[in-house]
């Protein structure tokens, strides 16, 4: 099985401050990859370095097989990118399907298929019956649904999800996370960066630990644990980190 993300000694300084510091990544192609850690640990500055949106400081990375710097616009067509906050308030105008059709043209989804897309993932997020009502009258549960149902419309080969049940409830957190599910069920890559250990333990297939900017610790869920010998990932964090985080059970 190939890569779709391989990263080398990636770091990323602000005002002298590591946000990255040393960062070695690899995520098959397939998986659910999982990158944890608290507020201000180097995820969202990670996240950004793969997507294109802030260059390395130093060290490489490869995403799709392409190299993040040299070849961004590659990347940038084989990659959907769920940010943390919600649709812009100009969205808020327009109904999700008029949305959604908007992003499908900034992802150069030809025109002819545009429709059809935009009504095949309005359909797999479970917003085809509301897609013609206004973004305002969403939910925040519905308002992220639409984000990664307009993630999904160029069919990415992978899906990064930044936090993307931040805020939820839990019913709204529990249908992110089937749809997460059914994505990897059908082959997408997904790279899932959280603070909530009870999500990674459910959706991801291996996982990175990161904090201040550095990898601490890394396998599979189980393998994580059985190596501690504790029952949760969030023991596993806390003995890593030496830090505690609120694990929102459901």
């Amino acid at each position: 099985m190939g890569h779709i993300i391989e990263a080398a000694a990636l770091r990323r300084a602000f005002g002298g401050h590591p946000a990255v510091d040393g960062l070695d990544l690899e995520v098959a192609a397939g998986e659910v990859f999982g990158l944890l850690g608290p507020n201000g640990a180097g995820k969202t500055t990670t996240i950004r370095m793969l997507a294109t949106l802030l260059p390395p400081g130093s060290g490489t990375a490869r995403v799709c097989g392409f190299d993040v710097v040299r070849a961004a616009g590659e990347v940038r067509r084989r990659i959907g990118y769920v940010m943390q906050n919600v649709s812009p308030m100009g969205y808020y105008l327009l109904t999700g399907r008029e949305k959604a059709e908007i992003e499908a043209s900034l992802y150069h989804v030809p025109r002819r298929q545009v429709k059809a897309r935009v009504a095949e993932a309005l359909d797999l997020v479970g917003l085809a019956a509301h897609a013609d009502r206004l973004v305002q009258e969403y939910s925040g549960g519905m308002q992220k649904r639409l984000d990664l149902a307009c993630g999904l419309l160029h069919r990415p080969e992978l899906l990064i999800l930044d936090e993307p049940t931040l805020g939820l409830d839990v019913q709204s957190r529990h249908r992110v996370w089937d749809h997460v599910r059914d994505l990897s069920r059908e082959g997408t890559t997904v790279l899932l960066a959280t603070n909530y250990m009870d999500e990674a333990d459910r959706l991801c297939d291996r996982l990175t630990i990161i904090d201040h900017g550095r990898r601490v610790a890394g396998g599979t869920p189980a393998a994580l644990k059985d190596e501690l010998g504790v029952t949760s990932l969030d023991e596993v964090f806390l003995r890593h980190t030496g830090r505690a985080l609120r694990e929102e059970t459901v």
